[in-house]
């Protein structure tokens, strides 16, 4: 005869086994409920507040009563919660300020490490289709050091005697590097390129610090380059020969530079190549 089965040993039901399934993760499910109570809470204790932010880096045109008006109020959370890349973009919204990097430093403080934008030319920006001697108003902001175009209060400029670049927008740090290089150019003549403008269709104007409006033309950099170094190395000995200072050139001639001086009513036309032209 066969041993019967014990009745602690027989399978459960399915149904039983369903309902002992769901018990078992509502547990698990209301313990995790309780966990992630808690840790909500702790988190959020008065003993994890930022008690103290730490800056270093650049602060020359900060001070800390404008860092704290301008950043902290765009920051949330605690030392826990705070997400970095909002303590980030907090303080890179404050003028002047180009970078920022955050960290956390345990048990409750930040450090802040800036950078700040370095002016380097003023930035004219005018309506569609306005170019520089349009009379259009234009509106005045800086580029840095990077040829990254930036907004700040231009009170706050030490050095009022930066170039101003006009052009396209998106075009700024190429003007700023045709800038460097012009200037370099125009040390022969004594003199200093106060304005650069460039117009949609690619042509260049240089304004020289004594008032000499200079058309540069289009083409590639190096070919403008190469044509205003040609015309700084001619222009001293025009104006010795006539004792006279320049008042305009025009450097889009194929055969030669165009040549006005000022109390001067006629001047020649520098070759590049073959005999001089009068204007």
């Amino acid at each position: 005869m066969k041993p019967s089965m014990d009745a602690a040993t027989q399978p459960l039901p399915p149904d039983i086994r369903l309902m002992n399934g769901v018990t078992a993760l509502l547990l698990v499910g209301l313990v995790l409920a309780v966990l992630a109570l808690a840790v909500h809470k702790l988190v959020r204790l008065p003993a994890f507040a930022i008690r103290h932010i730490q800056v270093e880096g650049e602060v020359d045109r900060n001070s800390v009563a404008s860092l704290r008006a301008n950043a902290l109020p765009r920051l949330s959370g605690n030392f826990l919660t705070l997400k970095l890349s909002q303590g980030r973009a907090a303080f890179e919204a404050v003028p002047w300020v180009r970078r920022a990097t955050v960290q956390r430093v345990w048990p409750n403080q930040m450090l802040v490490r800036l950078e700040e934008h370095q002016p380097a030319a003023y930035w004219e920006t005018r309506p569609e289709g306005a170019d520089g001697q349009s009379d259009a108003a234009a509106e005045r902001v800086l580029v840095n050091s990077f040829g990254e175009v930036f907004q700040a209060n231009l009170g706050d400029v030490e050095d009022e005697d930066l170039p101003v670049l006009a052009g396209p927008d998106g075009r700024a740090a190429q003007m700023l590097a045709m800038w460097r290089q012009l200037q370099a150019l125009t040390g022969v003549l004594d003199d200093a390129v106060e304005r650069l403008d460039l117009s949609s269709r690619g042509s260049w104007r240089v304004t020289l610090e004594r008032g000499a409006v200079i058309e540069l033309g289009r083409g590639a950099d190096a070919e403008v380059l190469a044509r205003y170094a040609q015309f700084a190395r001619s222009l001293p000995e025009i104006t010795t020969h006539y004792q006279s200072q320049l008042a305009t050139a025009d450097l889009r001639h194929a055969e030669g530079f165009a040549v006005r001086l000022r109390g001067v009513s006629t001047a020649p036309v520098v070759p590049v190549r073959g005999r001089a032209k009068k204007t």
